[in-house]
């Protein structure tokens, strides 16, 4: 296992770790995978499916030769994650206009959303290095993954958490967990800013995407989607973006499914961004080389807030190695998008359904042809942001295209047959 900048290609010794190199490039983790097998570790993947107590009953340790293949098992920290659903849905195969559709509900994870694909490899890292505190900044979703696997080491996390444009429901989860939350005046960046400075002097272990394990685990779920497929990928992969992460992940594990023949082609990849959080699409948009942040960010998508994403130059890598394309979706779109979702039986928390928006829109700019297939990952429970289902279905009903009303009636046979 090597560490390499992508944006210099300086290498790491063996003995060192760090999460950024000298210039600003991320590192990228590179396996030797040259004696590797694929037909074997196809066989040991499906075997594995019937595990259901040691850590390989994991969706992320299930591929453990393709991840973290060094790591002795004694410091493997999981809650069995993974395992999520993909489903089908006529539903939003009408409300879409394409031919087929499946989503990728990462919303089943045990904390709620993908953040724990990368956290199980992250938290199990840091303990196999010494650590015993762990630090993230978050909108959210990272945050209570983060506490969750913490408190599973019987670790210390300590969370940098944005005092506006949150969703408190996640707060609740991070603190439930045992976190010690910090809530400061600023944004997800500036809490990245800050650790990056003090992280060593204060011991932290970061657990955000700019650690280049918490890539390595969530590459696990375009594993996850290849297999449950039977190896075969759709046409088309839509996923949201926020701080970059999961894009970078999906593209690098493709790659990898790829270069040792588990898949014939690679899919093609969009990235759909919310319109008041969007500096990667505006700068793929206008062909730009350069991310130039967005310094205030808002959207209702909370996990979607983000303004200078720091994963980018790995999505960028992404999107040129499968002919990508992005979007940008506006609120109204993400949440009328959402409430079809929820509808659908399967639901998912406001930055999940831009993927459907995003597909949506793309559809109707004849990007991409309604006769092709596509998976929409779904990154964050239904429950995850209630503040938003009673927004859109209570507070503002009257701009919610698909608002779904609590009835009021006399309970008498005659009253409930009056909404029958």
């Amino acid at each position: 296992m090597k560490l390499i900048c992508v944006n210099c290609n300086r290498e790491l010794p063996p003995d060192m770790f760090d999460y950024q190199c000298s210039c600003g490039g991320l590192f990228d983790i590179i396996h030797d995978t040259s004696q590797l097998d694929a037909d074997l570790l196809k066989r040991t993947f499906h075997e594995r499916l019937s595990e259901r107590m040691s850590p390989y009953a994991s969706g992320v340790w299930r591929y453990k030769e393709l991840i973290f293949p060094e790591l002795p098992d004694e410091f493997i920290t999981t809650k069995y994650e993974g395992n999520t659903g993909l489903y089908g849905s006529e539903l939003l195969e009408s409300y879409t206009g394409i031919h087929k559709i499946w989503l990728k509900a990462q919303s089943e994870n045990p904390s709620g959303s993908f953040k724990d694909n990368g956290m199980t490899v992250a938290v199990s890292h840091g303990r196999s290095l010494g650590y015993d505190r762990f630090t993230c900044t978050s909108t959210g979703n990272t945050s209570s993954s983060l506490a969750m696997y913490a408190s599973l080491a019987q670790a210390s996390s300590y969370v940098f958490v944005p005092n506006k444009n949150i969703s408190l429901n996640k707060v609740l989860q991070t603190i439930a967990y045992g976190a010690k939350v910090i809530s400061f005046n600023g944004t997800y960046d500036d809490g990245i800013q800050f650790y990056e400075r003090h992280s060593k002097e204060l011991g932290f272990y970061i657990c955000n995407s700019i650690n280049p394990f918490r890539i390595e685990g969530q590459k696990s779920i375009i594993y996850e989607i290849a297999q449950y497929l039977n190896w075969s990928l759709p046409d088309w992969i839509i996923i949201p973006g926020g701080a970059l992460s999961n894009v970078s992940a999906l593209g690098k594990g493709l790659r990898d499914l790829k270069n040792l023949g588990f898949i014939d082609k690679l899919p093609r990849v969009a990235l759909v961004q919310a319109e008041g959080a969007r500096p990667f699409h505006k700068m793929f948009a206008s062909g730009s080389s350069e991310l130039s942040p967005e310094p205030s960010p808002y959207t209702r998508a909370s996990a979607l807030n983000i303004g200078n994403p720091p994963s980018w130059r790995k999505a960028l890598r992404t999107l040129e190695e499968t002919n990508g394309v992005t979007c940008s979706v506006t609120d109204d779109e993400i949440f009328n998008a959402k409430a079809i979702v929820d509808k659908s039986g399967i639901g998912c928390e406001p930055a999940s359904a831009a993927t459907v928006a995003g597909l949506k829109k793309l559809i109707s700019q004849n990007v991409i042809d309604k006769d092709e297939t596509a998976v929409c990952i779904l990154t964050g429970n239904l429950l995850k942001d209630t503040d938003a289902l009673n927004y859109y279905h209570f507070t503002n009903p009257q701009n919610a295209e698909y608002s779904n009303q609590i009835l009021t009636a006399e309970l008498t046979l005659e009253g409930i047959e009056s909404y029958l």
